[in-house]
């Protein structure tokens, strides 16, 4: 018979809320730092000349597509040394950058922005922070709601480090809190699968909120074309 005891039962059985803060602090700064640091790199790599721009950038690149399990074993080391195991800072630590959002901004601003505007607002007297605030950051919206609706879901559906870093319960985002309801010999469907309702919906929630900013990117896109 169909009920809705399962959602009500979720909280009572783990601190549910508690996870649900984790998860959502950790992808919210997550979301804010890969938006900073892509558009700031992004910019410098699209619209500045220094020596060997082109070999940083293609190293930069390669470091996408290295699997996050080859350089695991020296992060958990390196966090273990700093005194971040069981903290936000070592949960966080790794979803600070995208090296994938630096490119999309790259080609975005190389792509959309004119030098001719940018030299235009250095002739006004606005420095390049200010170009960043009042020039790049505005016509980059669309590029931004895409990105940030991936590293929005990156930060939130991270399992492995989390397991490896938190060993308090009350560090457990939502995705490690749904593997309490799987025992040895047995697993609590009807709580795993609220739990597993419940943490899709934020991840709908910020789509809804930035599909039109992915639509416009692609649009955009396909302008260029």
């Amino acid at each position: 018979e169909p009920t809705l005891s399962n959602f009500t039962n979720l909280f009572k059985e783990a601190p549910f809320g508690r996870f649900f803060f984790n998860s959502m602090l950790m992808s919210v700064v997550s979301t804010a730092s890969i938006l900073l640091t892509s558009i700031v790199a992004g910019y410098v790599f699209a619209k500045f000349t220094f020596p060997g721009k082109k070999i940083i950038f293609a190293i930069l690149l390669a470091t996408a597509i290295v699997p996050f399990e080859s350089y695991l074993v020296p992060l958990y080391l390196r966090t273990v040394k700093w005194g971040w195991m069981n903290t936000y800072c070592g949960m966080i630590a790794p979803y600070l950058v995208m090296s994938f959002g630096i490119f999309l901004m790259r080609q975005q601003i190389g792509s959309t922005i004119s030098d001719e505007l940018l030299d235009a607002a250095r002739i006004d007297g606005c420095s390049e922070w200010g170009i960043l605030r009042s020039v790049i950051f505005p016509l980059c919206k669309s590029a931004s709601g895409a990105l940030g609706v991936f590293a929005f879901i990156q930060a939130w559906t991270a399992f492995i480090w989390p397991l490896l870093v938190a060993n308090d319960k009350e560090l457990f985002n939502m995705e490690l809190g749904l593997t309490m309801f799987q025992f040895r010999f047995s697993t609590d469907y009807g709580l795993l699968m609220a739990g597993s309702v419940v943490s899709l919906v934020p991840i709908v929630i910020v789509f809804i909120m930035l599909s039109n900013q992915i639509t416009e990117s692609i649009a955009i896109t396909g302008l260029k074309g």
